[in-house]
């Protein structure tokens, strides 16, 4: 496996099919249609001014998942503080893949100088309440029934994990 920042004109294609089946098929996301290639190409382009978009290739060099990093609040106060998400492909969930994601996402988000990193997530999902749990995310909170979809309504679980503590004022944000 290898993980490398995505190009946003060449990786949009495989990005786009990855989520498909999510968007589609289940509750994990709450859009409702699937975004073209050309709306990726745009929310990679976005999440690498400001954050991260990290692409895991498979051996034979192809993209099996993604990672990105993005604000959690557009207030100012909020800005060492970001909202993370993966997505891998169908199938290849606990193969490890969705951890060496994650940890280089948020070196990567590190290194940019932000603090914390949230993630929310669609219940039921044990795989990725797993994942989070796994790599340090703990709970703390959870929206009841916000988000209907696929004809019932559903559960947002939210988790926090610190990124860096260091001195304070923080630095601004790369």
């Amino acid at each position: 496996m290898r993980i490398r920042d995505a190009v946003p004109e060449e990786d949009a294609s495989a990005c786009t099919a990855i989520y498909a089946p999510y968007v589609r098929e289940t509750a994990i996301t709450f859009e409702v249609d699937p975004p073209s290639e050309a709306q990726v190409v745009e929310r990679i382009i976005a999440a690498q001014k400001s954050h991260a978009w990290l692409v895991l290739e498979d051996d034979a060099g192809r993209i099996v998942g993604y990672a990105y990093g993005g604000p959690m609040k557009e207030r100012a106060a909020y800005r060492w503080s970001c909202e993370v998400s993966i997505y891998l492909e169908l199938g290849r969930r606990r193969t490890g893949g969705g951890r060496a994601l994650y940890e280089a996402l948020f070196e990567r988000l590190t290194e940019r100088g932000f603090r914390t990193a949230i993630a929310g997530m669609t219940l039921p999902n044990d795989a990725s309440v797993g994942l989070h749990a796994a790599l340090g995310f703990a709970p703390i909170g959870t929206y009841r029934r916000i988000g209907w979809k696929n004809g019932a309504w559903h559960d947002v679980a939210w988790t926090q994990r610190t990124l860096a503590v260091a001195e304070d004022p923080p630095e601004e944000t790369v």
